[in-house]
């Protein structure tokens, strides 16, 4: 069956955008001449498009730009503050795999809250009941519950390997999860939730940015979700790293170990998420068409 054009574009467009990643995922491990760098930006830009483009179709141009905000604010004021305090993750300092900085935090690293943030907000509408029931009562809070857990998911796989292993940022004390501290998942999950709750603040109080839409329309989310835990997977494969790699406490973590761990949680946890948002839409559809 052809697509009307408007949306066969957009099915393009989203396409594009989700290949960018997976290309992006797949240089992380791949033996190439490519500054790190611009393979970060491209990760971060084409997961910040893919967030801007996507959400504009669910909330509105207007909308989106609300939950950037509210991305590029509290995570960038979040990371700032525990740099200079140690609250909420933990002692940290960034160093140049990130790109140039704003204050104490590289600009892509800000960013980057918001592509997997919205991605992890489309996933839990799509697993917390009717995604597009209007966001009141006990939803405004457990949609930022379930979004929160579903992004620190991810945050648990990928902190260790640029952590420990790529040194995109190094933990003055170490930690127990391969040389990350256990602050910096609470703190992770307290500066998301507080991201979503503040969202679903906003859709509560204006309802017409919330665009009505078939659940088929959440699945470019999931894809991308289960892409990123596909790439996550794909560490397990590199040779670039050495096979020991070092703290700065001096602990010696097994690279073999950190992938590994990263791949099962990526499948375990993050697949566990993809697949349930996947069902649930699969049987909204169902009952859509009964």
């Amino acid at each position: 069956m052809q697509l009307p054009p408007r949306r066969a574009r957009i099915a393009f467009a989203l396409g594009l955008i989700l290949a960018s990643y997976a290309c992006a995922r797949v240089l992380e491990v791949a033996p190439t001449g490519i500054p790190r760098t611009a393979i970060v930006a491209l990760d971060v830009l084409s997961a910040m498009a893919f967030a801007l483009f996507d959400g504009a179709r669910h909330y509105r141009l207007r909308g989106i730009l609300v939950f950037a905000g509210f991305c590029i604010v509290v995570g960038n004021f979040s990371e700032n503050f525990s740099i200079v305090t140690g609250f909420p993750f933990g002692h940290y300092y960034f160093v140049e795999l990130m790109g140039p900085k704003l204050f104490q935090v590289p600009v892509l690293l800000g960013l980057a809250y918001i592509g997997m943030s919205y991605v992890s907000w489309t996933l839990a509408r799509a697993i917390v009941g009717n995604p597009h029931a209007p966001v009141a009562g006990l939803r405004i809070i457990g949609l930022p519950l379930v979004a929160s857990f579903i992004m620190v998911a991810w945050d648990l796989a990928q902190d260790p390997v640029w952590a420990t292993v790529l040194h995109g940022w190094v933990w003055r004390e170490g930690g127990a999860w391969f040389g990350v501290p256990v602050s910096n998942y609470l703190g992770w999950f307290g500066t998301v939730f507080t991201i979503y709750l503040l969202f679903a603040l906003y859709l509560r109080r204006r309802a017409e940015s919330f665009i009505a839409a078939p659940p088929a329309s959440l699945r470019p989310a999931v894809v991308f979700y289960a892409l990123c835990a596909a790439g996550n997977v794909l560490q397990v494969f590199s040779h670039q790293a050495p096979a020991v790699v070092m703290d700065p406490t001096g602990k010696p973590w097994s690279y073999a170990d950190i992938a590994g761990a990263s791949a099962l949680v990526s499948i375990f946890v993050m697949g566990g998420f993809a697949a349930i948002a996947w069902v649930r839409l699969a049987e909204r559809e169902k009952d859509a068409t009964d």
